[in-house]
């Protein structure tokens, strides 16, 4: 029986929220890996697109709760997601044709394209907190939780409550349905073909006739509703909060690497390790190993590596470990 309740406490604390955050890191370090495997520089502005779309959907959602418009149990989110794409392509066409088309054109070294990015990173920052503010912003509506702790005891008898929340279970579930439709996207579609082909050798792919102002533009689409609804599944999840999102790029950038930047299959292992590791090293141990070691050996402090605080040097240090013996990454990224 305590090893039983060692696994629910081990699933309610580590395993599930670890699932449904490294889905999130999973879609965000995929919209990173397609600009570097397609555009060929880093985006560190891709924190702040995942911010500005969030931010979008969560102004149509409250509209739409002004309005009495519900999604019944799911969030009103869900209804209000596909705006906030929209916006969000608006701004990442815009800012590439402001911004990011004249470093192509002149053939600017990746390294000018990232400083670019850096600016633009800083511009959007400022505009997602003067427009909705700075502090913490929750969206969440519908049922909070698909099956709670207390349920969970009474249907199974054990002491321990296992609590999944409907943010994580609709996380998981589009999150797949995401990934599922890239990958069919980016291999049985000519317009994907196109993508991959670009990636793999620009010269080539302008030689065999392919456009890359609509290479571009397609990635551009694409990278801005990964980044909507990566953005939008962290915020109901958490809450929302510009500056979060500004942070969030470590994790995210550190999944892409790790898995092996520019490649999709290696962002979505790079973001459950990123996600699985920052879970297990700050999470208090003291619980679960109280189900499973004797009573004389059970610990007295909370067994904790490191606090909730400093979650994102776990990350931080699994990218330089990862840039020091695998630059390549697991799955030796750089084309799509």
């Amino acid at each position: 029986m305590d090893f039983l309740n060692a696994i629910v406490a081990l699933s309610n604390f580590v395993l599930i929220p670890a699932i449904a955050y490294g889905s999130q890191l999973a879609l965000g370090a995929l919209g990173v890996t397609l600009i570097y495997g397609i555009l060929r520089f880093s985006n560190f502005a891709h924190g702040d697109t995942m911010a500005f779309g969030t931010m979008a959907t969560i102004l149509v959602t409250w509209a739409m709760q002004a309005a009495g418009v519900s999604f019944g149990p799911l969030p009103t989110a869900l209804l209000a997601l596909p705006f906030g794409i929209l916006a969000c392509v608006l701004l990442v066409l815009g800012t590439d044709r402001l911004v990011y088309r004249f470093y192509r054109e002149v053939k600017a070294k990746p390294i000018i394209l990232v400083m670019a990015s850096l600016g633009v990173m800083f511009i959007l920052n400022g505009l997602v907190r003067f427009i909705i503010g700075p502090d913490d912003q929750r969206f969440a509506d519908g049922e909070r939780f698909i099956i709670t702790a207390r349920e969970f005891r009474t249907m199974t008898g054990l002491d321990e409550g296992l609590a999944i929340k409907t943010t994580q279970g609709i996380t998981v579930v589009t999150a797949v349905i995401v990934v599922a439709v890239l990958f069919w996207f980016l291999n049985r579609t000519r317009t994907g073909k196109s993508m991959r082909a670009y990636s793999d050798n620009e010269d080539l792919a302008l030689l065999s006739g392919i456009n890359p102002e609509r290479v571009v533009m397609v990635t551009w689409l694409i990278v801005a509703a990964l980044a909507t609804i990566a953005g939008v599944l962290y915020g109901l999840d958490k809450s929302f909060k510009p500056f979060t999102y500004f942070q969030l790029l470590l994790p995210v950038f550190a999944s892409a690497i790790v898995g092996g930047l520019g490649s999709p299959l290696g962002a979505i292992a790079g973001g459950f390790i990123i996600a699985f590791s920052e879970v297990f090293i700050t999470y208090a141990w003291k619980k679960v190993l109280g189900y499973t070691l004797p009573e004389s050996l059970e610990p007295d402090g909370l067994v904790q590596l490191l606090s909730t605080d400093y979650k994102f040097a776990v990350s931080f240090a699994i990218l330089l470990i990862v840039l020091l013996f695998r630059p390549t990454g697991l799955f030796r990224g750089k084309s799509v």
